[in-house]
């Protein structure tokens, strides 16, 4: 039985049945017999369903975004739920648009066409941090193209993918083409051991993916991985330096911190340092913990005990290694929440770049705040980690952010501005960050195979050319 409880209280929200290997076997048998219809259902026909699902989405966006707060913690943000059917919205138009290409091939008797062709049974993986938006960037490319899907939520956070599930099939969505199974590990190993996933779809921890993609490995599958991050905030002397304190206080300590893009280190060059550091402080001082569903909080809890606790050891470790506090480092107990899970947003200086604590995600509300010399010196320091997820640059010279967001290792570098993210727009990582690409018109390419089909205009057979 898995219990869903607040991080804010400690109260229990809901107790749900825990999957079983055999429901696990039944998900993915459902989601196979599923698909041998919906491969065949026209595009008009899944056009209209996830038009109809992203209407219920938007009517349901309130009820969806305090569900999610209630699992995790994250103060609650109905702006970004309202989102949501945009995402459905746009795969529905992607769907529509040519897919294949005509080629002329070099005999001359012949036509050939290609087209994309669903891959069968997709499993889909996601984490507790934005359980909604990281499952209908898997969900909604998958499902258009003509797959099936068996989901498996994070243990924190199943309600609010159960809650999508149903409003899916209220939508119209066939029986077994959205399947769910809740539990912890053993019941995601057992999906994406399961021989008949033809492929997985993963947000989470770096030391996950890999053995994800271990399990990929065997039956030869494809795999799309969304993995950790260490993200640098790369700060000049010449960026408007009150935005940028602003960008970089959002990018370490927006969602708690508790996300994959996390701004996790500010780089600041040298004669810019102190002002970045003392506007840091003063953001992160600033931040009003509390209940994430009153509207006067602007940072809910850790969501779990052994978050928190993790978040801790690392501070003290980065302590003890030497780093020195500057805002934060402790836990906080807020007035009428005494088993609330709550971090001080933190802010570390005299961090070496050899450190855990700049070399490792912390996903928690944490960032080191390291000075540098010169451009080349900013790109060394950023790339120095095994992540590659994102990365931002502040600076008013468009030359020099053209130079700099060339040469950082990231998947999406943003300019004079943070965590910007756009259902048009690819998303993913190099490095341990991940593989593959979420979003952005190439989506639905990431769930469908390209199949080439020759056409023969000879009057006889004839056989094929001899290779000379």
């Amino acid at each position: 039985m898995l219990t869903v409880r607040s991080p804010w209280s400690g109260e229990l929200v809901a107790s749900i049945s825990t999957a079983s290997a055999a429901d696990v076997s039944r998900a993915v048998s459902a989601a196979e017999d599923a698909f041998l219809d919906w491969r065949e259902t026209p595009k008009s026909r899944r056009v209209a369903i996830l038009t109809a699902f992203a209407a219920l989405l938007d009517e349901h966006a309130r009820e969806l975004a305090v569900l999610q707060v209630r699992e995790n913690g994250k103060a609650l943000n109905v702006r970004s739920a309202e989102g949501y059917g945009e995402h459905l919205r746009y795969y529905a138009h992607l769907l529509q648009m040519p897919s294949g290409y005509v080629v002329d091939p070099p005999t001359g008797s012949a036509r050939v066409h290609t087209e994309r062709v669903p891959v069968g049974v997709v499993a889909c993986l996601t984490p507790w941090n934005s359980p909604i938006n990281l499952l209908l960037w898997k969900l909604g490319p998958a499902i258009a193209v003509g797959n099936t899907v068996v989901v498996k939520p994070s243990e924190i956070t199943p309600l609010s993918t159960l809650r999508l599930a149903e409003l899916a099939t209220e939508s119209g969505l066939p029986p077994g083409v959205l399947n769910v199974v809740s539990g912890d590990g053993a019941v995601g190993r057992a999906l994406i051991e399961h021989p008949s996933v033809r492929r997985i779809a993963f947000t989470g921890s770096s030391a996950t993916g890999e053995r994800v993609a271990e399990a990929a490995a065997r039956g030869l599958r494809p795999v799309s991985l969304e993995l950790g991050g260490k993200s640098a905030n790369v700060v000049f002397a010449d960026a408007d330096l009150d935005q940028a304190i602003r960008g970089a206080s959002v990018g370490a300590f927006g969602a708690g911190g508790q996300a994959c893009m996390a701004g996790s280190r500010v780089l600041v060059e040298n004669s810019a340092y102190d002002k970045v550091l003392q506007g840091l402080v003063a953001a992160a001082d600033a931040i009003r913990l509390g209940n994430p569903l009153e509207p006067s909080t602007d940072m809910g809890p850790v969501a779990t005990a052994a978050q928190l606790e993790k978040i801790e050891t690392m501070v003290d470790r980065a302590v003890a290694d030497g780093a020195v506090v500057a805002a934060g480092g402790v836990r906080e107990r807020v007035a009428g929440l005494p088993d609330g899970l709550f971090y001080r947003p933190t802010v570390l200086t005299n961090v070496t770049a050899d450190s855990q604590i700049f070399q490792e995600e912390v996903f928690g509300p944490v960032t080191c705040v390291i000075p540098f010399a010169d451009e080349d010196e900013a790109v060394r320091l950023a790339n120095s980690t095994r992540y590659g997820l994102a990365a931002g640059v502040w600076t008013t010279d468009r030359g020099r952010s053209d130079r700099v967001a060339s040469r950082l290792i990231a998947g999406t570098v943003w300019v004079n501005t943070y965590r910007k993210l756009a259902y048009n727009v690819p998303f993913g990582g190099m490095g341990m960050s991940g593989l593959g690409r979420e979003n952005g018109p190439g989506c639905l390419d990431e769930f469908s195979e390209q199949k080439a089909v020759w056409v023969d205009l000879a009057p006889d057979v004839r056989d094929a050319p001899r290779p000379r």
